[in-house]
């Protein structure tokens, strides 16, 4: 194999990287910050509690540092033994969402799975287990993947696209294909897969007469101001509305219930308000460096089972960013994708923390080139 080659004229370094660790909790307390201040109006509104969602958003936020910590010591070669049993849980939990009773139908979708004491995400947990999967399935498998790979992509995605959840479809879609253009796979797979996806997404969109309003509101802003066009344009004002260097933590009027979704998946159209397009710049810019601490990880991985994990959560969080920052400012159609580590969302926090864990792990064995 081309790491074990490679590892002869390497040393490993035994030391985890404390930068991205800090980057991440940095990230998760300035999301409590920004949830309390985009939440804390709807909150005594509908709860009579104006720290409800912070509170719950912290305990997550504990749960995940823990769970964080575990996965940066757990061997990550152990998932090769665990990876089927994930795939099946998720499998099971992604098909108990669309059964009554089981799963929570909120606006018309059913993406939670009541537990009796929390609510969980299916598809957040398969944006993990699905990087888990894939590594342990591609660092053995040499031949015959492409079929058994487009049975396994199909299954999974058709399951979150019953719930619907497109954004959600398009991040797990461009999961697949990263880890599995990384596993050294043919190039001209690529040349059918990737239009195929391309394809799948906007069919999906077209078919669905609420993605398909979204998609035209994409191209027409104008288009029903009052109506599918109402949460793009209310985006763009709370952006607009914060110019510079914003209107001040804790002034933003958006959300006094103007703007929808103002604590989930726009929350960085609160930032941009109250923060300006400087604290915006300089979120982006720290989340370039926090991907760029991954590329180092990966660049460094002691083996190809390392490398596709690695691989696999660059591209969830790389993909995840630029998909809501895309679509807050209108450069791409308006999809229910959260903010890695800020937005409001239980499941969204442990996967992302999970996710740093099993990458610290990885920096501790990482190897370099001799001096």
């Amino acid at each position: 194999m081309y790491f074990h080659d490679r590892v002869k004229y390497f040393r490993q370094e035994k030391k985890s990287d404390f930068l991205l660790l800090g980057l991440s909790l940095l990230f998760t307390l300035f999301g409590l910050l920004m949830i309390y201040e985009a939440s804390n109006f709807a909150a005594f509104e509908s709860f009579a509690d104006k720290y409800h969602f912070v509170r719950d958003q912290f305990v997550w936020s504990l749960i995940g540092v823990v769970v964080m910590g575990l996965a940066a010591f757990f061997p990550y070669k152990k998932y090769f033994q665990l990876s089927v049993p994930f795939l099946l849980v998720t499998i099971v939990s992604l098909i108990a969402v669309l059964i009554p009773g089981l799963g929570i139908k909120v606006l018309g979708a059913r993406r939670w799975l009541s537990l009796g004491f929390i609510n969980f995400q299916p598809s957040e947990l398969a944006k993990l287990t699905l990087i888990i999967y894939l590594a342990s399935w591609l660092n053995s498998k040499e031949k015959g993947r492409l079929a058994s790979f487009m049975v396994l992509l199909s299954i999974i995605v058709g399951l979150v696209l019953l719930q619907p959840d497109l954004g959600t479809a398009i991040i797990l879609t461009a999961i697949f294909l990263t880890v599995y253009f990384v596993s050294q796979a043919p190039w001209w797979q690529f040349v059918l897969l990737i239009p195929l996806s391309v394809l799948g997404v906007l069919i999906m969109a077209v078919i669905s007469p609420y993605r398909y309003q979204r998609l035209m509101t994409f191209f027409n802003p104008e288009l029903d101001p009052l109506g599918s066009s109402y949460h793009i344009r209310q985006i763009l004002i709370s952006l607009g509305s914060g110019g510079l260097s914003g209107l001040g933590l804790g002034a933003s009027r958006q959300k006094y219930l103007y703007l929808p979704e103002a604590t989930t998946d726009s929350i960085f159209a609160i930032i941009g308000e109250e923060l300006g397009f400087l604290g915006s710049g300089i979120l982006i810019f720290l989340y370039l460096l926090f991907l760029y601490r991954i590329f180092l990880t990966v660049k460094n991985a002691p083996d190809k089972m390392s490398y596709l994990l690695g691989s696999g959560i660059m591209a969830f969080f790389g993909f995840q960013i630029i998909v809501n920052l895309g679509s807050m400012v209108a450069v791409l159609p308006l999809t229910g994708v959260p903010l890695p580590f800020i937005s409001y969302g239980g499941s969204s926090l442990l996967v992302s923390l999970t996710c740093v864990g099993i990458i610290l792990n990885i920096s501790r064995q990482a190897v370099k080139k001799k001096s």
